[in-house]
């Protein structure tokens, strides 16, 4: 059988070892990452993962023939592959799609969601496809274009100075392109947009009536311009008679000092805000006042905050502002900056006030924050060691790959320690945990206690550039209990799994993910140690806080 003549001009387009080797990272792409994905997300991942096979595969073929290797296939023998390539893809592809149907429904059993149809992964193979054209086509663009340049530098000089010149060319337009559209683009054009959203409050959010609250009527900071995010947190959380009612104690309002992006022109002039709160409030006369950094529009973890609140009796103060009209996955790509500006100009300013009072007299002066909270809560601090001499106690959860000093820490961890679960100095101070138990180690645990949250299956935590190309320890170690036993890790396709696992890695049940919720209560009872403190009240804290 010949190839029919229209098939001919679409099948020569392709090489053929490059089809071989977008077959292999197909199947790789089905394989099971951190989290379920969802189909569409899955055909995302499948088509990049195609089209980087298809161009290492045409990468290997360019490397063979500069090295004298050039087989002389005869026609037939060209056919018979080509039918044989088809063959195997008729085979290989269906195959795959079942099984990686399979592996996500384990996946969902792992971190307990509700299995969904596998007929769903039907789809994934058209908008793999479609995916992977797309970036061939780009790909076949530029190399086009390149071509042209080079065509036009080789008039006046030699040519392989010509090809080095157009290369550097593209490389660098590509790279002011795409730095302009990131800096100007997102965080201009989308910085207005979401300043906008930014004036609506969330369904059920009121104006606080309590003075201890920023945003209340004897605050120095109007309600209307705290953001969304502020409004919810500081209307948030319990009051005195709730916290009485949970822990059988007497408690005191909680303090929620908080200023909105819109109330400073600089971070130290925001941060200074919240200060005059904390003052206005008398929160340097409660038993522990914490720093927090937020995220994005100024989120905070409502669970985390209020089981600190319950823990403490009320007898507390948190501290937080907003940097950013950013949603957090923006924030993540495109503005790394900010946190760290927030993170070391509110803790700076807290600290000079805090650290002027009498020691007998001071509150416990903690920090927490979640995600780029947690990175830009550490920006403040040059090591681990600074972190445990100038706080009374962290928590910092689901921290970002790229933050410091929290990759310096696991870098030097204890020989032997997992990655996942490092050790730090036998967990004197600094411990790691995915749940509360990880926190429990045969050494003694010293004040101040230091707790890094971070599960085994949060893409946050372990999403890093160096998955294209380097195997990191936690994939060589043993995977974490909430990690599927058959990940593996692939050059280029994890990188691009881990990638998308993140984009719904908060919509799992808590425990999971990049979801951390009730499991707060027993960390910061483990961080704070408050006198006549028992399991049974930490167990009522999780009850009220949903877990």
């Amino acid at each position: 059988m010949t190839v029919p003549m229209r098939a001919r001009p679409f099948t020569r387009s392709f090489h053929p070892v490059g089809l071989a080797f977008a077959l292999l990272f197909f199947v790789w792409s089905m394989t099971p990452s951190l989290l379920p994905r969802a189909w569409y997300l899955q055909g995302v991942a499948t088509g990049i993962s195609m089209v980087t096979g298809y161009g290492i595969g045409c990468l290997v073929a360019w490397i063979l023939r500069r090295c004298g290797v050039q087989p002389d296939w005869s026609p037939r023998t060209r056919r018979i592959g080509w039918w044989v390539l088809a063959g195997v893809a008729a085979v290989v592809i269906p195959t795959f799609l079942i099984l990686g149907s399979w592996w996500q429904q384990i996946v969902r059993d792992l971190v307990t969601m509700e299995r969904v149809e596998r007929s769903l992964y039907l789809p994934v193979l058209l908008i793999a496809l479609a995916v992977a054209l797309l970036l061939l086509l780009i790909g076949r663009g530029l190399r086009a274009g390149t071509n042209k340049l080079t065509g036009f530098v080789d008039r006046y000089t030699p040519t392989p100075v010509a090809r080095v010149t157009a290369l550097v060319v593209v490389v660098v337009l590509l790279v002011v392109l795409v730095n302009g559209a990131l800096y100007r683009g997102i965080l201009g054009t989308a910085e207005e947009a979401f300043e906008a959203a930014d004036a609506g409050t969330a369904e059920g959010v009121q104006q606080p009536t309590a003075p201890e609250r920023s945003g209340s009527p004897e605050s120095g900071e109007a309600w209307d311009t705290l953001g969304q995010e502020g409004r919810t947190f500081v209307a948030g959380g319990p009051d005195a008679a709730q916290i009485e009612a949970v822990t059988g104690r007497p408690a005191l309002e909680p303090i929620r000092a908080y200023a909105g992006r819109e109330s400073a022109e600089t971070m130290e002039g925001i941060a200074e805000r919240v200060v005059a709160e904390l003052k206005r409030t008398g929160a340097f006369d409660r038993k522990a006042l914490a720093v927090v950094t937020t995220t994005g529009r100024g989120w905070v973890n409502g669970r985390v905050a209020a089981s600190f609140e319950y823990l403490n009796g009320g007898d507390s103060a948190i501290a937080a502002m907003q940097y950013s009209y950013l949603p957090s996955p923006l924030a993540f790509i495109a503005d790394r900056e900010s946190p760290m500006e927030a993170g070391q100009a509110l803790f700076e300013a807290v600290y000079a006030v805090w650290i002027d009072l009498p020691e007998d007299a001071r509150p416990k002066l903690v920090v927490f924050g979640e995600s780029l909270g947690s990175y830009g809560g550490q920006s403040a601090f040059a090591s681990g060691a600074d972190l445990v001499a100038r706080t009374d106690g962290a928590l910092l959860v689901g921290t970002p790959n790229f933050a410091q000093p929290w990759g310096r820490i696991t870098e030097q961890r204890d020989p032997g320690s997992l990655e996942r679960l490092p050790i730090v100095d036998e967990g004197r101070n600094i411990r790691f945990a995915s749940n509360p138990d990880d926190a429990n180690l045969p050494e003694p645990w010293e004040f101040p206690r230091i707790v890094f949250w971070q599960h085994g299956s949060d893409p946050i935590t372990w999403w890093s550039f160096d998955l294209l190309l380097h195997q990191p320890d936690w994939l060589r170690e043993p995977l974490g209990p909430d990690v599927d036993p058959g990940m593996r890790w692939i050059p280029f396709v994890t990188f691009w799994q881990v990638t998308l696992d993140m984009v719904f890695s908060a919509e799992v049940p808590a425990g999971f993910g990049h979801s951390y919720g009730p499991e707060a209560a027993d960390l910061w009872a483990d961080i704070l140690a408050p006198e006549g403190w028992t399991q049974a009240d930490t167990d009522a804290v999780r009850a009220a806080l949903g877990g």
